[in-house]
């Protein structure tokens, strides 16, 4: 949940990825308030379908723009390159939504499996609020180091910070919509390594591609242009 949102916060901008981030966690306080034990109830399979699926598309697409930004430029970018005119697009009401719906999902997805945890594990152990206390004092320390530590991700690279949070959505969206469809990962989360190193492979090679063009496709639609 930190990872996405410090990520995406570091690129897109806070505000909206915070609003983002505050209305998930708004909408599973509600939920897990609401509906208590009966949380365990709701189909985690069908919703990890949703929002991974969600989170693949969002990836691949920060994927091919992060292949075209190193291809062009390297992985030092152009720093000076803050705000381009396709983000400037997606920005509605005072608010990027791109990030605030990455920001949304993510701490609501989650969230969700945090509170399955929490009710699970204190229903058995018949002290639902125990296990509450323990979740949350979780939640506190890791978003307090998230917190701590986001200003050094502002000293790294645009591009590397874009090619990043590509490969992260699509790990985690093709791992999370694949549980919801019944694939049983071998190593269990262990096996976002695994598809963490396919990503980054993948872009390695379209990278390579982009810059040596061995078919002549590129240089030729070039030129036609």
């Amino acid at each position: 949940m930190v990872t996405i949102v410090v990520g995406v916060g570091t690129i897109r901008g806070w505000r909206s990825t915070l609003i983002g981030a505050a209305a998930g966690f708004v909408v599973l306080v509600v939920v897990g308030g609401g509906l208590g034990v009966g949380l365990t109830a709701i189909p985690i399979g069908a919703l990890r379908v949703v929002i991974g699926t969600l989170l693949l598309i969002f990836g691949l697409q920060w994927l091919r723009k992060a292949v075209r930004r190193v291809a062009r430029k390297g992985l030092a970018g152009d720093d000076d390159e803050e705000v381009d005119a396709e983000q400037e697009g997606e920005s509605r009401f005072g608010l990027d939504w791109t990030a605030f719906v990455l920001a949304f999902k993510g701490v609501l997805l989650e969230g969700l499996e945090i509170a399955f945890i929490v009710v699970t594990f204190g229903a058995a152990a018949n002290q639902i609020w125990l296990g509450a206390v323990g979740g949350g004092s979780a939640l506190v320390l890791v978003g307090g180091l998230g917190a701590i530590f986001h200003g050094s991700l502002a000293k790294i690279p645009r591009s590397i910070l874009i090619l990043v949070v590509g490969l992260l959505l699509s790990t985690f969206g093709t791992f999370w919509a694949a549980e919801g469809l019944g694939v049983s990962w071998p190593a269990g989360d262990l096996a976002l390594i695994g598809l963490l190193v396919f990503y980054a492979a993948f872009a390695a090679g379209f990278v390579w591609l982009q810059r040596n063009d061995p078919l002549g496709v590129l240089h030729h639609e070039e030129a036609t242009a």
